[in-house]
């Protein structure tokens, strides 16, 4: 081992596996692990650390004397600089191996629990052009890539309408083509990208917090619906109607154009008034025969074809026969409790976000759904025993948390229900494990089912089916 700038260099470490966000982990000559960012196992590396700890080191690829046959070449020309996609250097079969292998490690590793054989993950069909939603950010210094620095060549236009470099607040790096969301996407952001500039309407500068352009949200659905959200950071009506009125003659197929004056210190919208200038101030995803009511700031799962999957898996753990009073704990916007509630007696649904209830019994009513309830509240102060005295004891509990899982009093109240069967639906199953861990004295986990919802990145959903031991 060499040093250099008082990092350590370590030379040729076989990479050996795929671990914690989407990192490739090697063996260092002293026993630590190592994490990588730009490597993917079955490489042959040297790697520049930049943080040592105890334990593990961190660090980046400097030169590859081998390379992976995992390897695929990457289709997105910003890969490596851009935070999303990070694995796009790995075939995607191998992507599907390591998903799966996570949720196998921290059931039995940090959960230490008994499992079933494990089914195949469900895969998406779509690898590429999957997602729904998509955000962007304006700013008028923009990222420079460091062909771009050492080109040494002035860039005066230093406008940007991309994602925000990984860590840095302030960076935005400008996308050309962006490999997630379905035309039109691409075409709609660089026309108002370069409508802007020819508008001269100033592109935002977050540290000095001041500009027009603020952020672009687009949103598309599998029934050919497209929203589009430009927040503007101060009011010019003269600029802001000229720029929303390109945006409507130029794509006619735009079902919702709205926009947000937003001149507050961030660029969350959920606080904010959204105004809507042509079209509707929503647009529909349907799923069997089921239409889903999308505004600018409601929650819709973001891969709308695995969503499908995903809920037909719950459904099929859930085992319902039409008699069955069903808890849909962190219901959202209430889309997994009326797919179920066909095969089930009643379903009540619990939410924290008082626009997702709203948004979940809108949608019931358009559904002429009738034997589902939603209630608001946070979930350890609504989900309690008068919770239960009141709408009766549950004989199955849906349960899908966000990514720190179940609060510690919704575990007890949980355990405390004891219904026949608990399906539960996680997006970390790290926080999974330590929730099912909790429950593995009264239940045993009978069904384990990965889902990819977002392929070419590291992240991946389980469902996992509890019953009473």
């Amino acid at each position: 081992m060499a040093r250099r700038n008082k990092r350590v260099i370590l030379e040729n470490l076989e990479v050996i596996d795929a671990g914690a966000k989407g990192k490739a982990v090697a063996k260092a000559p002293d026993g630590r692990v190592v994490f990588i960012n730009n490597a993917v196992p079955g490489d042959v590396v040297t790697v520049q650390t930049t943080k040592k700890r105890k334990a593990f080191y961190e660090g980046t690829a400097i030169s590859f004397s081998q390379l992976s046959d995992k390897r695929v070449e990457p289709v997105c020309k910003h890969f490596g600089t851009c935070g999303g996609c990070k694995w796009q250097h790995l075939g995607y079969e191998h992507q599907l191996y390591y998903k799966q292998k996570e949720v196998v490690n921290n059931l039995t590793r940090l959960g230490h629990l008994e499992l079933p054989e494990v089914s195949p993950i469900l895969g998406s069909a779509e690898h590429y052009f999957y997602r729904n939603k998509m955000e962007f950010s304006f700013s008028n210094n923009k990222w420079l890539t460091r062909k771009q620095i050492e080109s040494n060549i002035e860039i005066e236009n230093k406008n940007a309408l991309g994602f925000h470099i990984p860590g840095m607040w302030d960076k935005i790096l400008d996308i050309d083509k962006c490999h997630l969301q379905r035309d039109p996407s691409n075409a709609i952001r660089n026309f108002i990208k370069a409508e802007g500039e020819r508008l001269n309407i100033p592109f935002f500068n977050t540290r000095k917090q001041e500009g027009m352009l603020r952020t672009l949200m687009l949103r598309t659905t599998s029934t050919g619906e497209v929203m589009v959200v430009v927040q503007f950071f101060e009011e010019n009506k003269t600029k802001r109607e000229a720029l929303l009125y390109s945006i409507s003659e130029k794509f006619p197929e735009i079902t919702s154009l709205q926009y947000v004056i937003n001149n507050k210190g961030n660029d969350t919208i959920y606080d904010q008034e959204v105004i809507c200038y042509k079209g509707n101030d929503h647009i529909f995803e349907e799923m069997e025969g089921l239409k889903f009511k999308i505004n600018a700031k409601s929650f819709y799962q973001t891969n709308s074809e695995q969503a499908y999957e995903l809920y037909k898996v719950t459904r099929d753990f859930a085992g319902l026969t039409g008699n069955e009073l069903v808890y849909d704990l962190y219901t959202g916007t209430g889309t997994i409790a009326q797919f179920i509630a066909k095969k089930a007696k009643k379903v009540i649904g619990i939410e924290a976000v008082p626009d997702a209830i709203t948004a979940a019994k809108a949608n019931a009513q358009l559904n002429e759904i009738e034997n589902v309830a939603f209630l608001v509240g946070d979930m350890k102060n609504v989900f309690n025993q008068g919770f239960v005295n009141t709408y009766g004891k549950a004989d199955v509990v849906i349960t899908d948390p966000p990514r720190d899982g179940m609060h510690k009093d919704v575990v007890a109240q949980l355990l405390a229900l004891a219904p026949e069967k608990i399906v539960y639906v996680s997006c970390n199953s790290a926080t999974q494990a330590r929730d099912l861990a909790l429950m593995n004295e009264v239940y045993k986990v009978t069904r384990v089912q990965p889902v990819d919802m977002f392929p070419q990145t590291h992240h991946v959903e389980n469902v996992v089916l509890l019953e009473k031991r």
